[in-house]
């Protein structure tokens, strides 16, 4: 099993940037992607970016140039920094996990709201 716990997230400004992190601990060893997904009200969850053990990257248009994704193997953690936010990022954050098994797993989520 993989546990993953976020942290980081709040309130801030619009055009003002938060980090976000996840840990992962149990099998971190076996976990080949992490990712960020988020989910705002009456929305469906959605994929903000990921990145595999190797440090291959993918992100949502809405994330491209605004958002980097980064990983520390090393210490199982995955990094969300967010630059120039805007109040349509408001959304409960969702950090992901899939190991080489393809088993998904998903932490308690950490809310980011962006005021106007």
């Amino acid at each position: 099993q993989v546990q993953l716990v976020e942290s980081g997230g709040g309130l801030v400004q619009a055009g003002g940037s938060l980090g976000l992190s996840c840990a992962a601990s149990g099998s971190g060893f076996s976990i080949n992607i992490m990712g960020w997904y988020r989910q705002a009200p009456g929305k469906q969850r959605e994929l903000v970016a990921s990145i595999t053990r190797l440090g291959r990257t993918n992100y949502a248009d809405s994330a491209k140039d605004r958002f980097t994704i980064s990983r520390d193997n090393g210490k199982n953690t995955v990094y969300l920094q967010m630059n120039s936010l805007k109040p349509e990022d408001t959304a409960v954050y969702y950090c992901n996990a899939v190991r080489w098994d393809r088993q998904t797993f998903w932490g308690q989520g950490t809310q980011v709201t962006v005021s106007s």
